[in-house]
């Protein structure tokens, strides 16, 4: 499974983004995701969507973030809104099939102050 993801860039606090990702398998994925990595700091889970719709965000976003998917086309989006400086980071998109867990190549969202 290869997974592309895209959107990133910078933006002033306050504003949006949205991040999309687009893997590549012959099966329906089960969850797809998003992590991302600070300069620094470990990287850390920011939401993920079941097969069924069902969705998961960490508290630090859940309130200005929504993850959506297309099930058809094996695509899973962020949508993020009132970014912070603290969101600044790369953005890694993730899939899970079969068990296995498969990552992307990083989209970096900076926000400026």
């Amino acid at each position: 499974v290869q997974l592309q993801a895209s959107g990133g860039g910078l933006v002033q606090a306050g504003g949006s983004l949205r991040l999309s990702c687009a893997a590549s398998a012959s099966s329906s994925i089960d969850d797809m995701g998003w992590y991302r990595q600070a300069p620094g700091k470990q990287r850390e889970f920011v939401a993920l969507i079941t097969r069924s719709g069902t969705q998961y965000y960490t508290d630090s976003v859940k309130d200005r973030t929504t993850i959506s998917r297309d099930n058809a086309k094996n695509t899973v989006l962020l949508q993020m809104n009132s970014l912070k400086p603290e969101d600044t980071a790369v953005y890694y998109c993730t899939a899970k099939l079969y068990g296995s867990q498969y990552w992307g190549q990083g989209t970096q969202v900076t926000v400026s102050s």
